[in-house]
């Protein structure tokens, strides 16, 4: 079986050629543009991007959405992540949580799988962790410098590749792969 993964970025293709492979299912990189609606519902967001890649393409697709979800911020950025990260950046974000106690948080990750003319079926990773004082690090980018993975106390930002992509929640590979293995 192949299914098209949607993105532009490496690690995710490594992660769901890792997981899926095993079971037969060849994992093929394609960058297409897919409009990206509005939505506060990060799931709505990857749902509507991978029914519009199926139908285009016309094969199984893989296409992800994710979020950074701050609870002292009732839930800010979530589906709104990217933007912020290219307009207040992190400091924005660590200006917002100043005088703030409580700075947990999570990256959401939505992994929507979905076939031509059919409807999108999602699955679900929480990397969970909390909101850095200050900006850390030099290594991935942007939110990874005001992010620590929990049970430690540097940002993703002080790892490197090898090591940072350790702390990224799975679960919704693991999901995906389950799924798959029905079919």
């Amino acid at each position: 079986m192949d299914v098209v993964y949607v993105t532009g970025n490496k690690f995710k293709i490594e992660m769901a050629q890792k997981i899926l492979s095993p079971l037969g299912i060849n994992v093929i990189q394609k960058k297409i543009y897919c409009p990206e609606i509005q939505d506060d519902e990060i799931e709505k967001v990857s749902q509507y991007s991978a029914q519009y890649a199926a139908n285009e393409l016309q094969i199984p697709v893989i296409k992800n959405d994710s979020g950074l979800i701050i609870d002292a911020l009732k839930g800010f950025p979530g589906p709104y992540t990217s933007y912020i990260e290219n307009t207040i950046t992190e400091d924005g974000i660590l200006k917002l949580m100043e005088n703030k106690n409580i700075r947990t948080a999570r990256f959401v990750e939505i992994i929507s799988y979905c076939e031509p003319n059919k409807n999108p079926v999602s699955f679900i990773s929480n990397t969970v962790g909390s909101i850095s004082d200050e900006k850390r690090g030099n290594f991935g980018w942007s939110f990874d410098r005001i992010f620590i993975p929990k049970g430690q106390n540097k940002t993703l930002a002080e790892y490197n590749d090898d090591e940072r992509w350790k702390f990224w929640s799975d679960d919704a590979y693991l999901q995906l792969r389950d799924f798959l293995k029905t079919k």
